[in-house]
C-alpha cells in the first residue's frame, strides 16, 4: 500500500507562490534548495514548488501542477511489481534534498509519480487542518490508470465511482485512506466547476478552449476549518472564487492560486477518502 504525500507544481516566480500558500492558506516552510526551489508542508504533505528551469529532471518543464508522490515501506518491493505491470518501465535515481523523493516511475500515460520510503522529510505526517485532501488529473483512459493505481499501491476504487457510472460518466475516484484522488476523462465537452470560475475571470462561456483544459494534475483541494471565512478573505483580491454546483458531491469553492492553478475549499461536504471513508470538519 502507497499514500499519496508529496505534490508537486513549477512556478516563474516560486517565492510569490510559496508566500500564497503561506499566508493565505496557513501551510509552513520546510525546505529551499539553492536553485530557488521552496518546500511547503501541512503537516502530512510535501508540496515543493520548483522554480521553472532548464534543467530540471521534468519531461514537461510547463509551469504549473505537476506530478504526485507516494509513501511507500519497501521501493524495491513497488519496483519489482511496476516491471511486472510495464515491462521495460522506466525507473529513475531522483536528485537528493527534501525538494524530491527516492525513485520515480512513470503511470500509463507518462505522468511522472515520485516513491518515498520516508515520507518525503516531513516524517510520520502529522494530520492537522488546513490540509490537503483531494487531487485531480485529466487523463485520456481514467479506468486504466485507476487500475495501474489499484494493482501497483493498493489503492481503492470509491463508491463515488459508482454513482458517476450511473450518471453515464466515466470519472475514477481513488481512495488511500487520507486522499481523494480524482481522474477525470480530458476530452469532455465542458467543465462546470472551471466554467463557474473562468466566467468570474472573464471568460464568456461556450465550448472550452484547449487553454482551459491542462492534462495532468488539474487541481488540488484543502480542507479547512473556516472554509467560508477563507473565500471571503480570498475575495477580497487575493484570488478569484467561484462556488462549485451544489450537485457535486465534493468540496463548497473552487478558486486560483497566483499562478492560475485551481484549488478546492471544502469544510462541511468533504471527500471520500476511502471506501465510505469522508473527510469532513464537522
Amino acid at each position: 500500500m502507497g499514500t499519496i504525500r508529496y505534490l508537486a507544481v513549477i512556478s516563474k516566480d516560486p517565492e510569490a507562490l510559496a508566500k500564497f500558500y503561506l499566508e493565505e492558506i496557513g501551510m509552513d516552510e520546510f525546505g529551499r534548495s539553492s536553485a530557488g526551489d521552496i518546500s511547503l508542508t501541512d503537516g502530512y504533505y510535501n508540496l515543493t514548488v520548483f522554480r521553472q528551469r532548464a534543467d530540471l529532471i521534468e519531461l514537461r518543464k510547463e509551469s504549473g501542477l505537476h506530478h504526485i508522490g507516494l509513501d511507500v515501506k519497501s521501493i524495491d518491493v513497488v519496483l519489482a511489481k511496476y516491471r511486472e505491470l510495464v515491462p521495460g518501465g522506466v525507473a529513475v535515481r531522483e536528485p537528493d534534498g527534501v525538494q524530491f523523493g527516492e525513485v520515480r516511475i512513470f503511470d500509463p500515460e507518462c505522468n511522472p509519480i515520485s516513491l518515498s520510503e520516508s515520507g518525503f522529510g516531513v516524517g510520520g505526517g502529522k494530520r492537522g487542518l488546513p490540509r490537503i485532501g483531494h487531487i485531480a488529473i485529466h487523463t485520456l483512459q481514467p479506468q486504466r490508470t485507476a487500475d495501474f493505481l489499484t494493482a501497483l499501491f493498493g489503492m481503492r476504487e470509491l463508491r463515488t465511482t459508482e454513482e458517476r457510472r450511473q450518471q453515464g460518466r466515466f470519472n475514477c475516484f481513488m481512495g488511500d485512506g487520507a486522499t481523494n484522488l480524482a481522474l477525470h476523462p480530458y476530452y469532455r465537452t465542458r467543465d462546470e466547476d472551471d466554467f463557474a470560475l473562468y466566467n468570474r475571470v472573464g471568460h464568456d462561456g461556450g465550448e472550452e478552449r484547449p487553454e482551459e483544459r491542462r492534462f495532468g494534475i488539474h487541481h488540488l483541494g484543502f480542507l479547512m476549518r473556516d472554509a467560508s471565512q477563507k473565500v471571503e478573505q480570498l475575495s477580497h483580491g487575493k484570488s478569484m472564487v467561484a462556488d462549485r454546483p451544489a450537485e457535486r458531491p465534493y468540496a463548497e469553492f473552487r478558486a486560483l492560486d497566483p499562478d492560475g492553478n485551481g484549488f478546492d475549499l471544502t469544510q462541511n461536504k468533504g471527500w471520500e477518502v476511502d471506501i465510505d471513508k469522508w473527510e469532513r470538519v464537522d
